[in-house]
């Protein structure tokens, strides 16, 4: 196993490393969000105070990938990288103080360190591919990010459910110190193994190129920004409070389904190349965008009519929250393969960190609506929320590039 890892090129155990590092991240990131969400809610908190406690991991998300995107150009992704790592590790740490200290300011603090480090290490992984694939090979860069996105978010599935289940078997503390030990010991092999200087930028990069000035990138930004809002505004806080209230579910079967569906959504990510296009022999563009963004609306609209109407409402969550998934993971694979092919080359992370600061903004801004709305007026009122910034996005992607269609 080992000599064939080493017969492999230096690009692809580059492309390995960072993959492999990304992953370990991810299954912490989302076995922390399940494991802070039902062990508060179990404690008593309300859904608008325990999303108050995503409150800094979201905006400090916001300020992350719009300084990340520089740190990552001047100073190297693999770098960037590494320092995502460890201060996850210390997030986790944090965490693990006995339970009177857990007061809402600290567990608050911890929850910024951990936003700052999720989106130090997805803006790295993502910027290093275009490190690694060739200019002219776009075919081949939409396959990379379709599969390192696919993956990603089949195992913050995998999370979800390890989050509940560790919850369940060993505790709050002693999940969250598992979790920092597996991710020190990751850490260590990140500062061995991955290439010095990856992604630094050859010219001198300025602290104000961090706003970007390509009209494409910043359509696509906003177009991002009310995709990622319509989800969490529904999925974040409300969803899993909705099915431990309502239908009664513990926190395995909770935190498993939740696990469920991110997979199913991360593999139909991992396979939409070959749904949009590239089987025969083309990549997407802004139109395609747009017309997937259309489709999401309507199934959106579909599943709150059901909610709203109480019509099978366990039929309908599972269900139609399941083809909800498989369309809107089209949409974030149509996305992340964008911004990568509109970025410019020297200084990547720029174009790619403002970019993902939009994402994180829909996401403060959808965390913040899931909380209250659904405290105020219940999970349909969260999908009716949801509908309309579906509609926002699919207006906006009307404005994307309709570039002719590159060879894959």
């Amino acid at each position: 196993m080992i000599s064939a890892i080493a017969n492999l090129s230096k690009d692809v155990r580059q492309y390995m490393l960072v993959t492999f590092n990304y992953w370990n991240f991810t299954i912490t990131d989302g076995a922390l969000r399940m494991l802070v969400v039902l062990h508060f809610h179990q404690l008593g908190y309300s859904s608008l105070q325990i999303a108050s406690l995503f409150l800094f991991y979201e905006f400090f998300g916001v300020v992350t990938n719009l300084i990340g995107g520089w740190l990552g150009a001047k100073l190297g992704l693999n770098r960037t990288m590494n320092i995502g790592l460890a201060m996850q590790v210390g997030a986790l740490v944090m965490l693990a103080v006995p339970s009177a200290y857990l007061t809402v300011p600290w567990v608050m603090l911890a929850q910024a360190l951990s936003g700052i480090a999720k989106d130090l290490n997805k803006m790295s992984a993502k910027s290093a591919i275009k490190t690694l694939v060739p200019g002219d090979q776009q075919g081949a860069l939409y396959k990379w990010i379709a599969i390192l996105t696919g993956s990603k978010n089949a195992l913050k599935g995998a999370g979800f459910f390890i989050g509940g289940l560790l919850l369940a078997v060993i505790g709050f503390k002693g999940a969250v110190l598992a979790m920092a030990v597996v991710l020190t010991l990751v850490l260590i092999l990140s500062l061995v193994s991955l290439e010095k200087d990856m992604g630094k930028a050859k010219n001198k990069i300025k602290f104000k190129q961090i706003f970007s000035k390509s009209s494409s990138i910043n359509i696509l930004s906003a177009a991002r920004m009310f995709l990622f809002g319509a989800r969490d505004v529904w999925f974040v806080v409300a969803l899993p409070i909705y099915l431990s209230q309502v239908f009664d579910w513990d926190h395995t079967m909770v935190g498993g389904f939740l696990a469920l569906w991110v997979i199913a959504y991360g593999f139909v990510q991992g396979i939409a190349p070959k749904i949009t296009g590239k089987a025969k022999g083309t990549v997407p563009d802004g139109r395609a965008a747009m017309g997937w963004a259309g489709l999401l609306s309507i199934i959106t609209i579909a599943v709150a009519l059901g909610v709203q109407l109480n019509w099978q409402p366990e039929l309908t969550i599972v269900v139609g929250l399941l083809i909800f998934g498989a369309v809107f993971a089209i949409n974030s694979s149509l996305h992340s393969y964008l911004i990568v092919s509109y970025a410019k080359d020297d200084g990547v992370s720029l174009d790619v960190g403002f970019y993902y600061m939009a994402n994180a903004m829909g996401r403060l801004i959808g965390t913040i609506l899931s909380g209250l709305i659904y405290q105020m007026a219940g999970l349909a009122a969260c999908l009716w929320v949801s509908v309309a910034f579906l509609l926002v996005t699919t207006i906006i992607s009307i404005r994307l590039p309709a570039h002719p269609e590159a060879k894959a």
